[in-house]
């Protein structure tokens, strides 16, 4: 019996969890010594994922899948390293499509910040080429191509090379590249291409701005995060999630990169949304603060209008959903399971359904499945909108 059944389930945020050195085999030649100098990533397969790996081909531990399809993260979760297994994990979860993101390469090694613009092309490059071939076992596997910004003249050429490879969604860091604004007018060719291909461009979590060490200077114990290491958020450090998205969002709003292309689509994803209502509300009350700007008499509406029409989010689990829609717009807010992460939690559909309790169905339909479609515009073919069995009734 799979997780969901009789209904239409898009999920706008699932992984892959690269074991060690996957990415180096999609790297050039040419550019693997520098790669690995550099980020410090070689192709090595240390013991705990030698064995993660050798335990995800037990023929005892993969008869257990099925049962354990949520119980189970991260590298034990059934497909998280291997392709072969993804479409059975779909199976299994029942989800009807699932847009799938990267783990190790969330932040592209943070070479565009370190000033190494052929490296971080190149890395940008070999990660498209590792998603797509990943998800092509199966068409209801959505690859993500990432985009990075730091080269205008070359963003659009990555991302042409990334769609014609299959992506159907293209990742751009929410952070603002080293030395000017993601609204710049020279990137209007990279937004221009993903427009006419109806591809999404997408935010997530990973290429934000941190929040600055010096916040952590309190003179009080180290506080791990929640798998133990520093790797990842805090109770502290996650309050700083949404702050570059909210800068990015506001200066393609106000600098009509929006307008210029009323037909692309963004979407926020794993970056939570219970900032969303109070961006809008923030935005519009600058703007009418600001109104004698040139730029911002020109803008097609106000801002909420805008992002309304344009972007979609992802809330966490532990979010009130309800509350996010009612304040923002029920157009805006999507699903998502964050499969295998733990992050993700062990019943998505129980916590999100708790939140949602008292809407009305078509409002949940919105939230499942109808948004999600809208994201994703060309990326996701019309006969992948259902399930093949709500399809035929």
């Amino acid at each position: 019996m799979a997780y969901v059944e009789g209904q239409t389930v898009h999920d706008a945020d699932s992984h892959i969890m690269e074991l060690p050195g996957t990415i180096n085999r999609y790297i050039e030649p040419r550019f693997r010594d520098a790669f690995v100098e550099k980020t410090g990533r070689k192709d090595v397969l240390p013991e705990f994922f030698a064995n993660a790996a050798a335990k995800a081909s037990d023929p005892e531990f993969l008869a257990g899948a099925e049962a354990n399809i949520l119980l189970r993260k991260n590298y034990e979760a059934l497909g998280a390293f291997n392709s072969g297994d993804r479409p059975r994990t779909l199976d299994c979860l029942g989800f009807t499509s699932q847009l799938v993101f990267t783990t190790a390469c969330l932040s592209n090694f943070g070479l565009e910040q370190a000033g190494e613009v052929e490296l971080a092309v190149e890395a940008a490059r070999a990660h498209n080429r590792m998603m797509t071939e990943f998800c092509s076992v199966d068409r209801r596997l959505l690859a993500t191509g990432y985009v990075p910004l730091v080269d205008r003249q070359r963003a659009p050429e990555i991302a042409r090379e990334a769609l014609a490879l299959g992506a159907k969604g293209l990742v751009v860091p929410s952070r603002h590249p080293p030395g000017f604004s993601p609204s710049h007018r020279e990137l209007d060719p990279l937004w221009a291409l993903a427009q006419e291909a109806g591809a999404p461009i997408l935010f997530h979590v990973g290429g934000e701005e941190k929040m600055h060490g010096d916040y952590l200077e309190n003179g009080l114990p180290f506080v791990k995060d929640f798998h133990g290491g520093d790797e990842n958020f805090t109770s502290l450090t996650f309050m700083a999630i949404p702050l570059s998205v909210w800068q990015t969002l506001s200066a393609l709003v106000i600098d009509g990169v929006f307008d210029r292309f009323p037909r692309l689509k963004f979407g926020a994803i794993e970056l939570g949304a219970s900032w969303l209502p109070s961006l809008m509300k923030f935005l519009d009350s600058g703007c009418a603060a600001f109104g004698r700007e040139e730029r911002l008499q020109a803008l097609s509406g106000t801002p909420s209008e805008i992002l309304r029409r344009q972007l979609r989010v992802t809330p966490y689990p532990h979010e009130d959903v309800r509350w996010i829609m009612e304040n923002s717009g029920e157009e805006m807010v999507l699903f998502s399971s964050d499969f295998p992460h733990v992050e993700g939690g062990r019943n998505p559909l129980k916590r999100f359904n708790d939140s949602l309790a008292g809407v009305d169905e078509a409002v949940k339909r919105k939230f499942y499945r109808d948004n999600f479609i809208d994201l994703m515009g060309a990326g996701l073919a019309e006969d992948l909108h259902d399930l093949p069995s709500l399809r035929a009734a």
